[in-house]
């Protein structure tokens, strides 16, 4: 299934129903006097955030929703029914922007959770309502008001606890697939991963944590170039992120560690408080290493970064040193999370 995480749509509230002109009219009563009722109010658009959903592939060909209108109000001071909500089922994570304003009207980061983001018309006054000592007949009734109207830009950004980020072929995906359940296509050229995925890495039988696959990033991506910064929106949601470096032998040189500086530079100019993130350096592929020389790989690397954080070695593609990397990852969530509380 195609990832999409942007949308425009136009959503409209409910035509509030319109008042009645009625006069009660009965047997033995010839002067009955007005009876004519109140419309029913339109009804709301309102997003609801669906933990089924991850992706905004629903609204590409669905552009527009409208609410139903209220009933027109009827004699015998019968008031209209209400117009039904129209309820729309977005993915958790998704912000709401007003394009005529350009202002942000909320997100929805919990499940259930729900945004009126277009409010039906109010209802239309039948002609009861203007009868008076003066005025025992009124003709008087108005009609209901329209619903709101809006263009608005539906935007997803994936609620992970762990981001992977690196230069295309890093191993991202084929990590992803080793220590989760998610499949995401693993092919030797660059940009295999068009679409960002989601993993579910399970610890034990109570302990969990969500992974993203985010596709590489290369200098200039927070310009737009390559997939650009159309992805690097998806960490911002992380606490912890991966650096991924490809260590295999043919793909060390002397300016690998001006690559990896490259990527930092790119989530600084993207955003300064994802580029302060906790980040630890994950050193990928040591499989293709003679096997004295995995333990120490990368030392050059590491000296030339003057890197002070955390350092993993590990292989993707055999499982190697992955299940440490997991562990570690956990108990630093846990750890954020007690903090918190």
């Amino acid at each position: 299934m195609k990832f999409v995480d942007e949308v425009k749509i136009h959503v409209e509230g409910g035509q509030g129903g319109d008042g009645c002109l009625s006069f009660r009219r009965e047997k033995f009563i010839p002067k009955g006097g007005p009876d004519g009722g109140d419309g029913g109010d339109g009804g709301d658009v309102v997003l609801i955030a669906d933990t089924n959903l991850n992706t905004l592939v629903d609204f590409r060909y669905a552009k527009m929703f409208r609410a139903k209108r209220g009933e027109s109000g009827r004699g015998a001071q019968c008031t209209g029914a209400q117009g039904a909500d129209l309820r729309i089922h977005v993915p958790i994570g998704t912000m709401v922007f007003d394009v005529a304003s350009g202002e942000s009207m909320g997100e929805l980061l919990t499940a259930n959770e729900q945004l009126i983001v277009a409010r039906g018309g109010k209802r239309g006054l039948g002609n009861t309502r203007f009868k008076s000592s003066t005025n025992r007949a009124p003709r008087k009734t108005t009609n209901g008001e329209s619903g709101e109207s809006r263009e608005l830009i539906l935007e997803l950004k994936l609620l992970a606890d762990v981001g992977l980020l690196g230069q295309p072929n890093a191993g991202k995906s084929t990590l992803i697939r080793s220590v989760s359940a998610a499949k995401p296509k693993v092919a030797n050229y660059p940009f295999t991963t068009l679409y960002p995925n989601l993993g579910v890495v399970r610890v034990d039988s109570d302990r969990s944590f969500v992974m993203a696959d985010i596709p590489g990033l290369i200098p200039g991506a927070a310009e737009g170039l390559g997939l650009g910064i159309r992805f690097l929106k998806h960490l911002s949601r992380t606490r912890l992120l991966l650096h991924l470096v490809d260590i295999a032998p043919e793909q060390v040189t002397e300016d690998l560690h001006k690559e990896v500086r490259a990527i930092i530079d790119e989530l600084a100019k993207f955003d300064e408080d994802l580029a302060e993130r906790e980040r630890w350096l994950v050193l990928n592929k040591i499989d293709l290493l003679p096997s004295d020389e995995q333990k120490r790989c990368g030392e050059v690397l590491l000296e030339k970064l003057q890197w002070q954080g955390p350092v993993f070695r590990i292989s993707a593609h055999t499982g190697q040193g992955c299940q440490e990397l997991v562990f570690q990852v956990m108990e630093y969530l846990m750890m954020q999370k007690e903090q918190k509380e």
